[in-house]
């Protein structure tokens, strides 16, 4: 049973695998910063291990209500000071393993929400 259309005005993540991702049928492979606004470019950090507090505090500029996080092929967590920034304006941060923030993001994105998916591609 349908009980909502989906949106299709929106970025969509269409698959994913070791060593990529596929946004509206478009394979990349680097890591992406993935809004349901339209903003679809590469995101900086190849490892987990090169992520910095920069690369989260630039989520407060988009305009966004809550951001997913995909730490890579498996579930790791960010230090809770990075957090801050975006609590501090009302910005909620989910994290989850990459395959996990593809699915989350293309929920939240088809139910309209104003969505933002840092997905972490780490070298396969």
């Amino acid at each position: 049973m349908k009980l909502q259309p989906d949106r299709m005005d929106t970025l969509a993540v269409t698959g994913y695998g070791p060593g990529w991702i596929a946004v509206n049928g478009e394979r990349h492979q680097h890591s992406l910063l993935i809004t349901s606004k339209g903003l679809l470019q590469p995101w900086r950090p190849a490892t987990f291990e090169a992520l910095e507090p920069a690369d989260f505090a630039m989520l407060t500029e988009l305009g966004v209500e809550i951001a997913v996080f995909g730490s890579g092929s498996r579930l790791r967590f960010i230090p809770p000071a990075w957090q801050a920034p975006l609590m501090a304006c009302r910005l909620g941060l989910e994290i989850m393993d990459t395959p996990a923030a593809c699915r989350t993001y293309n929920i939240l994105a088809g139910e309209g929400r104003p969505v933002a998916a840092l997905l972490l591609l780490e070298p396969a």
